[in-house]
């Protein structure tokens, strides 16, 4: 058994079983097919066609042309960028011809689901030089055999020749796709092709299966949906589709040619330039983000679906990295020694030993922006169950110390050997150059690959165990026979428990400050009663922090309340027991240590960060603080007057006095239209009696306790449980609040020289499916790269300061334009900000904006998120207000997939500045 590996030497027919490549096949041969990494952008932008031009007929050049071959190998760029490789390889009368393109569907929108495929299919049809058929009819003609095949990440053209017919090959593969005339009557014809094709897939099993997986485990991502693309999707592309994909992604900069055989490798190199040199690019590429993607942890999930099956069909997939990972060798080490043939774990055991599955094999799928690990079988139905419990509870035992050196060095050696056997034929050989050269490896990529597997260890295979093969991170798709939809729900519903049951969220062992090692994924312990407790080790430095987060905040609080939580917040940890401040502060100074808290509109939060040595002591005054709060007079009296100080300040500084007064106008009414820091004569009124009965009611709340860094897990769930004794009260619900009736308010702020202007467009809260584009337009607007800065300050000069930001609750939010300008200019910057949101309603983002966008909001999150503080707050924020524990990470996903389109329709819906409110600082 051979798993389906990605090294370059994979079959197409085990990827067409898998789903992951579909091709036009006309010849007789099957080729081997890898996928490629690209070089354009993830999501494909809208762009005005501009077809590339196609190149001149075959002509001679001179001989100023020559590039320098070694060893029979010549690797250059045409002066295009179209890059060509050529190996001189006697062995056979043969040549082997590869063209591989940086288009595949996961540089499609939604609306282009499936044209990479059908572009592949429709190349074979009419061209400016031949008929319909009349590629295929040429190259067989002469013996040989043409074929293409699309995947996530690339399309590829082959062509298998007599090597005295080489050049038709290149010639066949200029024609069939700069000179494909994409006749719609052929198109019509092409796309029931294309849809029997799919209709076929829903029959065969192992598409079927993958199918199921990609939703599950790469939701979210570009790779989720079908190659295929669907009926409607295939059904709406048009000839002019067809041009504007080539013309957009077809750019030789973005190809390779590789040919390998019986051939000069100078003559090739410039009828390559003869043929494709006039190719010329019209906009610039960028490559995708190859950062090492995290495993998911919003797992285990499971679907079943029925069908007329005879037996059982069983993946289980786990996310993990993708190409270029250095996690990408292990992996495959790690796939065969767990399914990899018969010797291996699984196969021996299920298989052989306790013959509970008629196959099973594990596999590693690594593309460009991601990967999967799969472990699949086929089995009998009335084995299924005691499959399923085995299987558990091998994944929760699995370690990379049960592996023996013996078994370690039969997976290594048959990674190399399937690595070797690949170069027996000169298509394999093409193939899997151009898989090492098309995914920037480069001459020594097999070289490297093979000195990585001869030196993987099992502490990186424990790694990999412990990142990425965890429950949170398990997908179960299932066939199994059957009529009902509802049986087979039940039966995912059975499994996934039984699942749970036998592989529960992994403990974390207690470690020592300072101990090295892998820190393992986040462990999320439920403790009943509304108390969640989220563990996120971190062994980089010996130091941890906890975020302990309450629902309520200024939820909690009257009209007449306005600005209790935050005195509380002030007074909270300032005297503990019988400690008071200067003992807390004296404490805290001799660990190192930091003890806080802070109020928001629907949270409070206690915050804690310290090496770990002092942990028992940290989270002992933490948990006082939490139960024992003192608010000593004296301290509170303290915190009333750092909070009035408060108030003073915000009114001497204009942003600070406008945001101050934004919500107040925007929401009254409502919680969130209340003064943070409340008025003066209501703070300095305040009593004691006032704050502990806030408190009582804010700590009876439910609340998340997040711990990121290097901890003793039995410490933190002590103090954990000391402080989850009572159940929570029942929360307040968080409802959209009223939008104020007035649509504009201006504030004077005497002696000053700016005036200070918003505007303020309502929009939806973070739980809506608009907020991945809102904050793309957010962050396309914003910044000094931002349209706003460009337009209104590059531009114009209007003023120094101009951005854009946005805010969003649960259930409501607003995207507000800034700028601070003299008084002067006021009426031009409001007319800007009037032009500049009409011009983004009407037309949404240009390519390079939405390529700054995605950039900077990936780059602001892992800037944002080194700290073991900013994660322990991230965990216990999300899972507070009801979101995921990944809410932000997933939005870099969803981000990512985002289509011009998408962004544009959310920009039409929110940017009508004829709806916007305005609020100004005026001197």
């Amino acid at each position: 058994m051979m798993n389906r590996r990605l090294f370059g030497y994979l079959l197409v027919t085990a990827l067409l079983a898998a789903g992951l490549v579909y091709h036009f096949h006309l010849g007789g041969r099957q080729q081997t097919q890898p996928p490629a990494q690209a070089e354009v952008t993830p999501t494909p932008q809208p762009v005005q066609p501009q077809p590339v031009k196609a190149a001149a007929a075959p002509s001679t050049v001179t001989e100023s042309l020559n590039m320098p071959v070694t060893d029979g190998r010549l690797l250059a760029r045409l002066p295009n960028g179209l890059t060509v490789l050529v190996v001189e390889d006697k062995r056979f009368p043969l040549v082997a011809e590869r063209l591989y393109v940086h288009a595949g569907s996961s540089y499609e929108t939604k609306a282009q689901e499936g044209i990479s495929h059908l572009l592949e299919h429709m190349v074979f049809n009419s061209t400016a030089k031949r008929p319909k058929g009349g590629i295929a009819a040429d190259i067989e003609g002469v013996g040989g055999d043409t074929n293409a095949a699309t995947s996530f990440d690339y399309t590829q053209y082959m062509a298998d020749l007599p090597s005295e017919h080489w050049k038709l090959g290149l010639d066949a593969f200029q024609d069939m796709i700069f000179g494909a005339k994409f006749l719609p009557e052929e198109l019509e014809q092409e796309k029931k092709v294309v849809i029997s094709e799919m209709e076929r897939g829903l029959d065969d099993p192992g598409q079927r299966l993958f199918k199921l997986s990609q939703a599950l485990t790469w939701k979210g991502t570009p790779y989720e949906h079908p190659i295929i693309g669907s009926r409607e999707t295939v059904n709406a592309v048009t000839p002019q589709d067809l041009k504007d994909y080539i013309a957009k992604h077809y750019q030789p900069q973005s190809m390779l040619l590789v040919v390998v055989g019986e051939v000069d490798a100078q003559q090739v190199y410039r009828e390559a330039q003869a043929v494709f040199g006039s190719l010329e690019n019209d906009r610039s590429v960028s490559p995708p983000d190859m950062r090492d993607m995290p495993a998911n942890t919003g797992g285990p999930v499971a679907r079943a679906v029925p069908g007329n099956w005879n037996t059982c069909y069983l993946r289980v997939s786990f996310a993990v990295p993708g190409l270029h990972s250095a996690k990408d060798v292990p992996l495959e080490v790690l796939s065969d020694l767990l399914g990899g043939g018969k010797t291996s774990k699984f196969h021996r055991k299920y298989v052989y030993e306790l013959q509970l599955a008629n196959d099973i094999d594990v596999s590693s799928i690594t593309l460009e922006r991601g990967g999967m690990l799969t472990i699949d079988a086929t089995l009998k139905q009335d084995k299924l169950e005691a499959f399923w419990a085995e299987l558990g509870r091998d994944l929760a035992s699995l370690k990379a110390d049960g592996f023996t050196d013996e078994e370690l060095d039969r997976a290594k050696l048959n990674i190399e050997d399937h690595l070797f056997r690949a170069k027996e034929t000169i298509g394999g050989l093409a193939t899997k150059l151009a898989y090492y050269q098309f995914n920037g490896y480069g001459p020594d990529g097999e070289a490297n690959v093979v000195y990585d597997v001869r030196n993987v260890d099992r502490a990186q295979l424990q790694g990999l165990l412990t990142e990425y093969v965890q429950p949170g991170n398990a997908a179960l798709s299932l066939l199994v026979p059957g009529k009902e939809q509802a049986e087979a729900d039940t039966l995912a519903a059975k499994l996934l428990a039984g699942l749970k049951a036998s592989w529960p969220a992994p403990p974390v062992a207690p470690q020592a400050a300072g101990q090295g090692g892998k820190a393992s994924a986040p462990e999320v312990v439920e403790l009943g009663g509304g108390h969640i407790l989220v563990l996120q080790p971190d062994p980089t430095m010996p130091y941890a922090s906890v975020t302990l987060a309450y629902r309520g905040g200024d939820g909690l609080l009257s009209p007449g309340e306005q600005g209790l939580s935050e005195l509380v917040s002030k007074s909270l940890t300032r005297s503990v027991g019988k400690r008071q401040a200067p003992e807390i502060d004296e404490f805290l100074g001799n660990r190192a240590a930091s003890l806080g808290a802070s109020a928001g509109r629907d949270a409070f939060l206690l915050s804690a960060r310290y090496p770990s040595r002092f942990e028992r002591d940290v989270l002992a005054l933490l948990a006082d603080a939490v139960l024992e709060p003192a608010f000593d007079s004296a301290e509170l009296e303290r915190a009333k007057k750092l909070q009035l100080a408060q108030i003073d300040q915000a009114s001497d500084k204009p942003t600070s006095l406008a945001f101050r007064n934004i919500y107040p106008f925007l929401f009254p009414g409502s919680h969130y239209g209340y003064f943070r820091a409340g008025q003066p004569d209501a703070v300095a009124a305040f009593t004691r009696e006032q704050a502990r009965a806030y408190w009582e009611k804010q700590r009876s709340m439910p609340w998340v306790m997040s711990v990121c860094g290097v901890f003793d897990r039995k410490a933190v769930l002590e103090t954990a449980a000391r402080l989850a004794k009572a159940p929570a009260a029942k929360a307040p619900a968080i409802n959209a609040p009223a939008w104020g009736p007035e649509r504009s308010k201006t504030i004077q702020l005497p002696e000053r020289t700016q005036s200070h202007l918003f505007m303020i467009f309502p929009v939806e809260g973070r739980d809506s499916e608009d907020t991945a584009s809102l904050e793309v337009l957010k962050t396309a607007l914003a910044g000094q790269g931002g349209l706003l800065f460009q337009d209104l300050r590059d531009q114009r000069g209007l003023g120094y300061t101009v951005t854009a930001f946005l805010w969003q609750a649960p259930r409501a939010g607003f995207l507000a334009f800034y700028i601070g300008t003299t008084p002067d200019k006021t009426g031009e910057a409001l007319e800007g900000f009037r032009r500049i949101a009409g011009q983004v309603a009407a037309e949404g983002l240009g390519k390079d904006e939405l390529d700054r966008a995605r950039n900077s909001i990936e780059g602001d999150y892992y800037q944002g998120h080194q700290s073991i503080a900013s994660r322990s707050l991230e965990a216990a924020g999300n899972l507070i207000m009801d979101l995921p524990l990944n809410y932000d990470r997933e939005m870099l996903g969803k981000v990512a997939a985002l289509s011009p389109e998408q962004v544009a329709k959310v920009a039409a819906k929110y940017l009508d500045a004829n709806k916007a409110y305005l609020f100004s600082i005026e001197p």
